[in-house]
């Protein structure tokens, strides 16, 4: 197997995570920038946690444009990176 399979794979497993860390995000109630307030430790958890994801993501493309060959070894363990 080529490796752009299982980059497609891990690529669609990082997109879902994002997806569902933005999903705990709530609409701040208000019109003014005091009213955000309240949310700033939680959208500072998400900007870090999108941050931390980005870094593995990028280390992940990296990482797979050195391998020529994907066997069963590299299979599960970019399952447990992901897990």
């Amino acid at each position: 197997m080529t490796t752009s399979r299982l980059e497609a794979f891990s690529d669609g497993v990082l997109a879902i995570i994002i997806t569902i860390m933005v999903l705990d995000l709530k609409v701040p109630v208000g019109d003014s920038l005091i009213s955000l307030k309240p949310y700033i430790p939680k959208f500072l958890s998400y900007l870090f946690s999108f941050i931390y994801v980005g870094i593995y993501w990028n280390n992940h493309h990296h990482l797979f444009h050195t391998v020529k060959k994907v066997n069963g070894k590299i299979l599960w363990s970019n399952l447990h990176l992901l897990f």
